[in-house]
């Protein structure tokens, strides 16, 4: 054996007194922000009137997916489906009374999974599905959480009702909204932005920490202090432009009934007041984003600390006729999604590679060293993390109920250039959105020849990544 060199001799020491000097990296923790009913209603995705500084900044350090889509265009198959990594035909929740642990018993949830894996985990408002505004724990996973706030009810402020008509039953609904004289932390939201930084000031600190905010807002009612209202002068509000045979070439179960009833049978003035109010509490919500995220920077976690900004699905303002979500239209489906992960070489740029909430699990898995499931039916979104040019997914799925009993079942497919939407595996109407030409969804293809081949190709998709689901 050869002597070792003076100079080799002297670089394999300090290796070894810096090997035993410095503990391994600590994992990272992980912050995940969600919103209620939020469309892609941020001034980063390009909204003309949306205030939205805070999320903004966020994503000028994040990676901003222009094309995310839910798997469930409503609250508590949306959530069950993220937080379980399942498809909605594999949970079988398909509505806000559905249990997931009773349709899949020991099902483990995302944030159950990062606990059992040595995660001081957190949860500050609605995470699971939790009714708006009277609330219910019933869909929470109480096994997931080390600490958990329980939801409050927001009736004190009861909301302005601007009289509205549902088609279905002629039955008086409305646009509910309210100015409130008080703080934000009079208002839930508020009070779980201020718990989730008093948490993240208090937390065990011996452990890599997973918390999950959920803000209510902009979900009905639409409350918010009044000085988020101010930040819209009324004659600013205008309606969606469209068409005038617009609803023509939708099949009847697309356009079955705003649910429970917001509607084009309201007078104009009504239907700016709804937006207005929409887009003060997405204001609202933004500026409590901002605080979580502040306290991020102020405590030195941020440069550790992976954060994800969705909502579980988007939310109609009059587009197509529609004043909801539960639709298949890119309003409803789409959603911001906004991912920071330390270190990723996407950090900062926009990408138009399609993902779904359900990449949220195995994506997080992946990120922090955690095992993930085999079960999970998502991928993981490092690839594009690091180059916002990776293709991950050939399509993005979702899957839906309409009518006025939720009696017809429509499953869909975004593709990079198309949307396919089938009801009732076509027999109650198909449609074909060339996104290219048509990114408003304006025109239904479906029954031009021109596009035989096209349909039939995402149609052969849609029967294969979809089977129907059994209740």
């Amino acid at each position: 054996m050869k002597p070792l060199r003076p100079a080799r001799f002297a670089l394999l020491c300090a290796l070894c007194v810096f090997a035993l000097r410095s503990p391994a990296a600590p994992r990272p923790n992980v912050l995940l922000l969600m919103s209620d009913d939020l469309a892609n209603t941020l001034g980063c995705y390009g909204h003309p009137l949306a205030k939205t500084p805070n999320l903004d900044a966020f994503a000028k350090r994040a990676m901003l997916f222009e094309r995310a889509y839910c798997q469930f265009p409503h609250c508590n198959p949306s959530r069950a489906s993220l937080l379980s990594g399942l498809r909605p035909h594999t949970t079988r929740v398909t509505d806000n009374a559905d249990n997931l642990y009773q349709n899949i018993p020991g099902v483990m949830t995302l944030p159950h999974h990062f606990r059992r894996n040595g995660y001081a985990t957190a949860r500050c408002g609605k995470i699971f599905h939790l009714g708006v505004p009277t609330g219910t724990e019933s869909m929470d996973d109480p096994q997931a959480w080390d600490f958990g706030t329980p939801f409050k009810d927001e009736r004190p402020y009861p909301p302005k009702r601007e009289s509205a008509v549902k088609v279905t039953t002629g039955k008086k609904q409305g646009l509910p909204w309210t100015e409130t004289t008080g703080t934000d932390d009079d208002l839930v939201d508020g009070n779980f932005a201020k718990t989730a930084v008093e948490w993240l000031e208090k937390r065990d600190k011996s452990k890599p920490f997973f918390l999950a905010v959920g803000f209510h807002r902009p979900h009905l009612p639409l409350v918010a202090p009044a000085k988020y209202f101010d930040l819209y002068p009324f004659d600013s509000i205008k309606l969606p432009t469209e068409p005038a045979d617009d609803e023509a070439d939708i099949p009847a179960p697309a356009r079955n009934g705003s649910v429970p009833g917001y509607t084009i049978n309201t007078t104009p003035e009504q239907r700016r007041a709804a937006i207005r109010g929409y887009l003060a509490t997405v204001s609202f919500m933004d500026a409590q984003a901002g605080r979580v995220l502040d306290a991020l920077k102020r405590l030195s976690l941020a440069d550790n600390t992976i954060v994800i900004f969705a909502a579980d699905h988007g939310w109609h303002l009059g587009e197509h006729g529609l004043w909801h979500k539960r639709s298949l239209f890119e309003e409803s489906a789409r959603v911001p999604f906004l991912v920071h992960a330390p270190g990723a070489k996407g950090n900062g740029r926009r990408t138009t590679s399609l993902a779904e909430l359900l990449d949220i699990y195995p994506t997080l898995c992946d990120l922090t060293g955690v095992p993930a499931p085999a079960s999970l039916q998502g991928k993981s979104l490092r690839p594009v993390l690091n180059d916002p040019k990776a293709v991950l997914h050939e399509g993005a799925f979702t899957q839906a109920r309409r009518g006025a009993n939720a009696e017809h079942w429509g499953r869909s497919v975004r593709t990079a250039r198309w949307r396919c939407t089938e009801w009732d595996e076509g027999r109650n109407g198909i449609e074909l959105y060339d996104h290219d030409a048509d990114p408003r969804e304006f025109t239904n293809l479906a029954n031009d020849p021109k596009h035989a081949v096209v349909l039939k190709e995402l149609r052969t998709v849609l029967a294969a990544k979809l089977p129907p689901i059994t209740k």
